[in-house]
């Protein structure tokens, strides 16, 4: 048994973790810490679990950073993780980090970005970006996993093998993202207020969101050259959810049945990658509360345009989901471990 601490659990990624490690049968919570919310009991700060969490220490980080546990999952704001990783990694304790602290490969790329100085340059050469659908086996070994951002998550497990063979043109890549309010975070923000975005679809985040770089950094890699990715996110009346439309130009003498066989021999065996038949385009409503991404794609060859949609839980895929998936992977669990929900419906 893993006891396990949530640094920013009183957030909705936070939130998330909890729900899913409840149900992960070789983890007990045993720390959680919120700045917000420590002076309140534990029941009341974590309504939704009342009778779920006993036994688990609750109160500010400071006061808990050096609880005994045995992993430690980070749902801390950008730069105050980064504050936090080396004293745990330091004492033995692997770490899945969900901010953007250890995401980036250039560490002043990543300080132009996010505007800050980054507390621990040094523990980001070790860290392995958090998608498992690529770096499964460099995630097995390291102690410091970065879980992506929920944006590029969606887009870039859409695009990924089509760059990785070669199908696609490396330039005029656009991506069309669609999500919903709560990846705003659970402080209120007049921009992502419910009663400011109901009935209305508004693009945010131009020229360039900072989730654009990350894109651009693993779909390079994926290309062996430079992709610039135009990406454009739009605030949608939801709750839940991203919608990425991409697209792109296929290369000469590329066909509908090469691009399915990329897709076949990256996702055909993947737990949480779906793959949807013909007929078939994702919706966020089919991924909700659940840790699946859906994909589907369209390549018309006269134009030599190719579409490809996909849909994911900006909180579970996107986030917590998928900090559970790479936890598994670390700690030697089966990877569907605490994941096997269904998404919910409707």
């Amino acid at each position: 048994m893993k006891r396990v601490a949530i640094f920013g659990a009183t957030g909705y990624t936070g939130f998330e973790l909890i729900r899913m490690l409840l149900s992960h049968p070789g983890v007990r919570i045993s720390a959680l810490t919120s700045e917000q919310y420590s002076d309140q009991p534990l029941g009341q700060a974590f309504a939704p679990f009342k009778g779920k969490l006993a036994g688990a220490a609750f109160g500010k980080m400071e006061k808990l950073v050096g609880a005994e546990f045995d992993a430690a999952f980070l749902a801390l704001p950008h730069s105050v993780s980064s504050s936090v990783a080396g004293s745990l990694l330091a004492r033995g304790v692997p770490v899945v980090d969900l901010s953007a602290d250890f995401r980036f490969r250039s560490i002043p790329l990543y300080e132009s970005v996010y505007g800050v100085t980054h507390k621990s340059p040094s523990l980001a050469e070790g860290a392995v970006y958090g998608l498992p659908e690529i770096y499964r086996e460099r995630i097995r070994k390291t102690r410091l996993t970065a879980v992506p951002g929920c944006f590029p998550t969606s887009v870039i497990l859409g695009l990924h093998p089509l760059l990785s063979e070669g199908l696609i043109d490396r330039k005029g890549i656009v991506a069309d993202c669609k999500t919903g309010v709560s990846g705003g975070g659970r402080g209120p923000t007049l921009g992502f207020h419910y009663p400011e975005v109901e009935g209305g679809v508004r693009p945010y985040g131009l020229p360039k969101h900072r989730h654009n770089p990350e894109m651009d950094q693993e779909l390079s890699l994926a290309a062996g050259e430079k992709v610039a990715v135009t990406f454009v996110p739009h605030l949608m009346p939801m709750v839940r959810g991203i919608l990425a439309t991409c697209y792109a130009t296929a290369r000469a003498k590329v066909a509908a049945k090469d691009v399915e066989a990329a897709y076949r021999k990256a996702y055909g065996k993947e737990p949480f990658v779906r793959l949807l038949p013909p007929g078939l385009l994702p919706s966020t409503k089919d991924v909700r509360g659940s840790n699946y991404c859906d994909i589907a794609w369209r390549v018309d060859e006269r134009s030599r345009r190719v579409v490809v949609v996909s849909a994911i839980d900006n909180l579970v895929k996107g986030a917590s989901g998928a900090a559970v998936q790479c936890f598994n992977l670390m700690a030697g669990f089966p990877e569907e471990e605490g994941l096997r929900a269904m998404p919910l419906f409707p």
